[in-house]
């Protein structure tokens, strides 16, 4: 036996000399090969041209640039769009780990623009027998959408912090379920995207349907708004809570959406009423309106239609239609039940770089600029106010609350918290966690029913710690928080400002009876809808 096994030990070293001789006569064929072609048929890259072989060296550090910078190069704090810090907190929060730091901050908290979030001397402090201590993330909408207007089907969201619009072709199948079963766990709502309601969609979770300019889902053959096709889809889909008319979003606005031909697989073109692997441009503009009354008569015909709740989400800029809207909406005494203001960082989907860049007002500026707007004329109690933008970590999202915003979607923080590592490649189809991507190599690596446990996961997290935040600063819910419990640094050692005196504008006081009296709420989504709230969260901490 002692002979065999030598006997084989002897074959695999003279196997690996072998190997290596051969791989000294192969590699310099190779890099023969590379010579010739970038020198004599390189036509395209001078660098390759001019410096063969090694030239190449050079396209290859570009293109694995963005790893190197992320997991070499920069600082925790140094990231974009989402830094080192802010990505490990959402993925340790996911998988139920330590989300904690040790030693202090590393944030630089004198540089312009940090949140200094006031706490209170005497904390908020739950009673025995409230909602909370039985259930650390029962945190609802202190808003009833819909109740204002008299719709038929008023409803108040079950979460306060929701996934945003994100298509099922823009993210894969298996994103979109995950995303799904992930938020039926924790009772948020999942926002459809513009590319119409897929059975990835049909998992249970609350659905706001979205569409835009393309009306994906909702077209007629000549592709325009069909209202038929809208009412067919709510009576077919009882768990569709609410209409949202994307006017603009932050990536792109004015532009319409943009998804790659490669990423238009058959299924998708047939859920769309598109063309299969053509690529899928909406318009610029809606045809179905064309103006704030004309878009005001046709949000008052779809919740007739429908009896749901109806909003709009846009990209902001320009002022004067905002305050057109308010001015017909006083004077009709009807509007949107819901206005989503999506700040011009944010964004998914492909855009180009120059307006992705330059083209609407980021998040703070453009909440604050129409907040205004309606608090000026008394509209803000008939309005649910949603904020969109790098918004998915708990001290932006106080600092969002205490500016009036209502609720919060996440979209990006969404996509970590299912496996995106900020690879930047959602416009190729290159996505290497099958994320954004419609690769079915690349889908088959991402379990929906691993990711949809942590989606909820960091939702029920992200809920426990903004009520800890809150109950620090002496409130029982977010909508609470004031201007004043809110400081930024303005850059000076001896300077800051609270967002009262930032932005020129004291928040509107939001009725709120106690978290008792939203449990009670017979509009209440979610996971009061049939199911029991202590069993589901603690099935997902058993995850």
């Amino acid at each position: 036996m002692w002979k065999n096994i030598q006997s084989f030990v002897e074959s695999i070293i003279r196997w690996e000399e072998l190997s290596l001789h051969f791989l000294w006569f192969l590699v310099p064929i190779v890099l023969l090969y590379m010579a010739v072609k970038d020198i004599f048929f390189n036509k395209k890259h001078t660098i390759k041209h001019n410096f063969p072989v090694v030239g190449r060296l050079r396209y290859l550090l570009e293109s694995i640039g963005p790893e190197l910078r992320q997991y070499i190069v920069a600082h925790n704090r140094e990231e974009r769009p989402f830094n080192r810090a802010e990505r490990s907190w959402i993925y340790a929060s996911a998988k139920k780990q330590n989300n904690y730091q040790g030693f202090g901050t590393d944030a630089d908290v004198y540089a312009q623009g940090h949140v200094f979030i006031n706490p209170s001397l005497f904390p908020y402090v739950p009673p025995e027998g409230h909602p909370n201590t039985t259930d650390p993330y029962f945190l609802p909408s202190a808003k009833v959408m819909g109740l204002a207007n008299g719709r038929k089907r008023p409803w108040r969201p079950y979460s306060i912090i929701n996934i945003s619009a994100m298509s099922y072709g823009s993210l894969s199948k298996n994103a979109v379920i995950a995303l799904n079963k992930g938020a039926k766990m924790c009772g948020c709502w999942h926002n459809t995207g513009e590319g119409g309601l897929s059975p990835y969609h049909c998992h249970g979770a609350d659905v706001i349907f979205h569409f835009g300019t393309g009306y994906f889902g909702v077209r007629d053959a000549q592709g325009r708004f069909s209202m038929s096709k809208l009412v067919d889809l709510v009576q077919q889909h009882p768990f569709v809570r609410a209409i949202e008319i994307k006017l603009s979003q932050g990536a792109k606005p004015g532009k319409g959406g943009i998804l790659p031909a490669k990423k238009v697989t058959p299924e998708i073109a047939r859920i769309r009423g598109i063309e299969p692997y053509t690529p899928a441009l909406s318009p610029s503009a809606h045809t179905a309106f064309r103006n704030v009354p004309e878009l005001l008569d046709f949000v008052e015909s779809i919740a007739e239609n429908t009896g749901l709740p109806v909003g709009i989400k846009a990209a902001v800029g320009k002022l004067e239609y905002w305050e057109e809207l308010a001015d017909l909406m006083m004077a009709r005494g009807t509007g949107p039940d819901f206005i989503t203001i999506d700040g011009g960082e944010g964004g998914t989907g492909a855009a180009p770089p120059h307006f992705a860049d330059h083209v609407s007002l980021p998040f703070i500026f453009a909440f604050t600029a129409v907040y205004q707007i309606f608090l000026e004329r008394g509209l803000t109690d008939r309005v649910v106010f949603i904020g969109s933008g790098k918004l998915g970590l708990p001290a932006r999202a106080m600092m969002a609350f205490a500016m009036g915003v209502d609720i919060i979607n996440v979209a990006r923080e969404a996509m970590m918290a299912i496996g995106c590592i900020q690879a930047q490649k959602c416009h190729n189809n290159h996505c290497p966690v099958g994320v954004a991507t419609q690769n079915k190599w690349l889908v088959s690596g991402l379990d929906p029913t691993n990711k949809s446990y942590r989606l909820a996961n960091y939702m029920n997290v992200f809920r426990k710690e903004l009520l800890e935040l809150t109950h620090a600063c002496g409130y029982e819910h977010p909508c609470q928080m004031t201007m004043e419990d809110i400081e930024v640094g303005m850059g000076d050692i001896k300077t800051r400002q609270t967002l009262e005196d930032a932005f020129g504008y004291k928040k509107q006081k939001v009725a709120f009876q106690g978290m008792e009296s939203l449990k009670s709420c017979s509009y209440l989504g979610g996971l009061a809808q049939g199911f029991s709230a202590p069993y589901e969260v603690q099935s997902v901490l058993q995850k």
